[in-house]
C-alpha cells in the first residue's frame, strides 16, 4: 500500500446569484478549495481537501503549486497507513529525522498557514486510504462511533433585521433543526445594529431553538464586550470568533466579561495554538477545521486537549465534502464533540462534489458507515471545476 500519486486541483465552483449572499469577507460568488487524490500502488483512492481563504476571498494556486510540486514528491513510495510519521515529517520539514530521533518536535519556519493546510489535505485523504484498505469506516480507526446520528446546526444567517427571524425560521424548518447560528460584526458596522438583529432573530425563533452568533474575528475586544452586553438577555448558546484569532489574551478578557460561551478556532492550526486557548482561558468552544488545523490526526488532537480542559468540540465545517466528512467521523469519534456544523448558504462543493445525498432529518445527521470516510467523489464534475494552478 505504497504510494503511487499525488494530484491536486484548484476547484472552483460559482455560486447562482439568487443563492449568493453577501458577509464580512465579501459577495461569495464562487466556492472554491484544494483537493487532493491520492493513489496506492494497489489502487486504492484517498481524497482530502485543504484550505486557505473563506469562500471566494482566496487563490488557491499556490496551495495547490505546494501539494503537486513540493509535498506530493515526498510522499511517493512511503506506506500509506504511516500517517502519523507522515504528519510529523511534513510538519519538520528538513529536521524531520531530527525531530524523530530527538522525540520533539523541530518544525520548520513556515510550519502553519498554506503548510499545514496542505499537510491536512494529505492527511484527510490517507485517513479515507487506510478505512477503505481495512474495509472500515475512518470513525472506528479513531476508537469507534459513539453515536449513529449526531445533533447539527444550521449555519447561515446574514438577512437584515426585518428578514433575520424568517430566513432563520426557515432553517429550523428545513431539517428540522434545534439549533442555529447567524453572522454578527463588521458586515453590519456597530454593535448595536448586530444586537438588533440578534433581538429580532430571539424573537422570531422562541426560547426553544438555540442561537449562537459568529463575528469571524472582525470585533475589538471593547466592541466584543458592548456587543455581549446588548444581548445579554438573547440566551446565546455560543458568542463565535469574537476577536481575530491572534489575540487570545483578549479573548480571553472578553469571555471572562459575561456569561455567553466563547467558541473558536476556525483560523487556527495544529494542537498547539488551542493548547494556547486553553491554558490562557479563552475558549469553551474548540472549532478546528480539519482542512486547516492539520486534518483527521490534529483534529482529533485538539479534541484531546478540549477533552481534558473539560472544553467541548464543535468543528468548522463549512467547506468542501472531504473536509466535512472528516468532521463527521472526528465528531463521531471524539469524547469533547457536540454538534455538527450544516451549512444552509448555497455549498456546491458539499452537495454536488460528491455523488451522496448529504442532509440533516429532525436536526440530526447521520453519521457514514461505508469504508473510508464515505463519500464517491464525482468526477465529471470534479473535472468540470478544476481550474489551472
Amino acid at each position: 500500500m505504497r504510494i503511487a500519486t499525488v494530484q491536486a486541483w484548484w476547484v472552483r465552483i460559482p455560486i447562482e446569484t439568487s443563492r449568493q449572499h453577501r458577509s464580512d469577507f465579501g459577495q461569495v460568488r464562487t466556492f472554491d478549495a484544494a483537493i487532493v487524490r491520492i493513489e496506492t500502488d494497489d489502487g486504492i483512492v484517498g481524497w482530502g481537501e485543504g484550505k486557505n481563504a473563506a469562500g471566494s476571498s482566496g487563490d488557491y494556486g499556490a496551495l495547490v503549486h505546494m501539494l503537486n510540486h513540493e509535498i506530493g514528491p515526498q510522499l511517493i513510495g512511503r506506506h500509506a497507513g504511516d500517517i502519523g510519521v507522515i504528519w510529523e515529517m511534513l510538519y519538520n520539514g528538513v529536521r524531520g529525522d531530527l525531530a524523530v530521533a530527538s522525540g520533539h518536535a523541530m518544525p520548520q519556519i513556515a510550519r502553519r498557514g498554506m503548510t499545514v493546510a496542505a499537510i491536512s489535505a494529505i492527511d484527510i485523504a490517507l485517513w479515507d486510504i487506510l478505512g477503505k484498505s481495512l474495509g472500515l469506516p475512518v470513525w472506528q480507526l479513531l476508537g469507534g462511533r459513539k453515536l449513529d446520528r449526531m445533533p447539527a446546526y444550521a449555519s447561515g444567517g446574514w438577512a437584515a433585521s426585518d428578514a433575520i427571524g424568517e430566513q432563520l425560521k426557515s432553517y429550523v424548518a428545513s431539517g428540522g433543526f434545534k439549533a442555529v447560528k447567524m453572522r454578527v460584526g463588521a458586515m453590519d458596522g456597530a454593535p448595536h445594529i448586530s444586537a438588533a438583529r440578534v433581538r429580532a432573530a430571539r424573537a422570531a425563533l422562541g426560547p426553544e431553538v438555540d442561537l449562537m452568533v459568529d463575528a469571524h474575528g472582525t470585533y475589538t475586544v471593547a466592541d466584543a464586550k458592548r456587543f455581549i452586553h446588548l444581548v445579554e438577555d438573547c440566551d446565546l448558546a455560543w458568542f463565535e470568533e469574537p476577536l481575530i484569532a491572534d489575540d487570545k489574551a483578549g479573548m480571553a478578557e472578553v469571555r471572562a466579561a459575561g456569561s455567553v460561551p466563547i467558541a473558536t478556532g476556525e483560523s487556527e492550526a495544529t494542537r498547539y495554538a488551542f493548547r494556547d486557548l486553553a491554558v490562557l482561558k479563552s475558549a469553551d468552544i474548540f472549532q478546528p477545521d480539519p482542512a486547516f488545523c492539520g486534518g483527521i490526526s490534529e483534529a482529533m488532537r485538539i479534541g484531546t486537549i478540549a477533552s481534558a480542559f473539560n472544553l467541548r468540540l464543535a468543528p468548522h465545517l463549512w467547506a468542501g465534502a472531504p473536509c466535512f466528512f472528516a468532521g463527521l467521523h472526528v465528531c463521531a469519534a471524539s469524547p469533547a464533540s457536540f454538534t455538527v456544523e450544516y451549512s444552509l448558504g448555497a455549498n456546491p462543493m458539499i452537495h454536488d462534489l460528491v455523488e451522496e445525498t448529504i442532509e440533516v432529518s429532525d436536526g440530526l445527521i447521520s453519521i457514514p458507515d461505508r469504508p473510508g470516510l464515505g463519500f464517491t467523489i464525482s468526477q465529471r464534475f470534479l473535472e468540470a471545476h478544476a481550474q489551472d494552478a
